[in-house]
């Protein structure tokens, strides 16, 4: 019979080949497969109105991924990492003026002042984290830190910020996005951060799912193929659908060096997942 689904197939056969197709099809239907050229249209207009000279709009939105550019970039024109400083110091200043106490008399060990591995080790049980968790990827003595603690809450507020961040400034997500260098520095300086660490960042993870089908193999080549090797290992239909099966479209369709750079980027994967397991069970022996 004539399925719905078989029949918009048949018409998409009949529009590019009509004399293919002699049987008469019902003019108005139902629309199957909408979603299927939503990402290369939207690039193809964006190239279009680039090279008509006139402003390029925002690509569509698309996954879930595609943000306009922060408002924020509008006057500060650095993707910059913040310094480390405590809340508390603010509080502090807020005390002098109103002569109130606004906090707890519990002594904190203000990061700003920590420079040495002696001074974190003899301040740990009273370091307070920065108000700006950013501040955290640039510090190795506050890695040290995050990875002593094991706080959830810690992982929360660095999730969302950086979450936030590799959205907003993806040079993909938006058209005609100025900010690629400074997206490869921070990137890197991410990829840094998860060597120290040995473990890669949840926020990482899901930013590269979501704009992996929409990658296409040269923007920020090296930096995308660092932060790869780091994804954490999870169910093989995940790592499936939105690793592999993206990866393989670029994989076929791109150059020698691109496939030894991809394949090197895999066997990083494969040990970083071999390691983490050797390390697991070694903990759950212990114990």
């Amino acid at each position: 019979g004539m399925h719905s689904p078989l029949q918009a197939l048949l018409s998409l056969y009949k529009l590019f080949c009509p004399e293919q197709v002699t049987i008469t099809l019902p003019q108005k239907m139902k629309t199957y497969f909408k979603n299927s050229e939503g990402p290369w249209k939207a690039a193809i207009t964006a190239v279009r109105q680039r090279n008509q000279g006139t402003s390029p709009l925002s690509q569509a939105v698309f996954l879930g991924i595609s943000q306009p550019q922060s408002r924020k970039r509008k006057w500060n024109a650095e993707l910059v990492i913040p310094a480390s400083s405590t809340s508390t110091n603010n509080l502090e200043e807020d005390r002098k003026k109103n002569h109130v106490y606004l906090y707890s008399t519990t002594e904190f060990f203000p990061v700003e002042r920590l420079q040495t591995f002696p001074q974190l080790l003899q301040n740990i049980h009273c370091l307070e984290f920065p108000s700006r968790m950013g501040s955290v990827l640039t510090n190795p003595l506050l890695l040290h830190y995050m990875n002593c603690v094991k706080d959830e809450c810690i992982y929360l507020r660095l999730y969302y910020w950086m979450g936030q961040m590799l959205q907003e400034e993806c040079p993909w997500s938006v058209a005609d996005n100025p900010y690629e260098e400074e997206f490869k520095s921070f990137l890197e300086t991410v990829y840094k951060a998860e060597c120290f660490l040995q473990e890669g960042f949840s926020a990482c993870e899901e930013f590269l799912y979501k704009t992996l089908p929409l990658w296409d193999g040269v923007c920020c080549r090296a930096e995308i193929l660092r932060l790869i090797s780091w994804i954490p290992l999870s169910s093989f239909s995940d790592i499936t659908s939105y690793l592999y099966d993206p990866l393989a479209q670029l994989f076929f369709t791109s150059s020698i060096y691109f496939k030894c750079s991809l394949l090197e980027s895999l066997k990083e994967l494969l040990q970083n997942w071999l390691n983490c397991s050797v390390i697991h069970e070694d903990l759950e022996f212990s114990s």
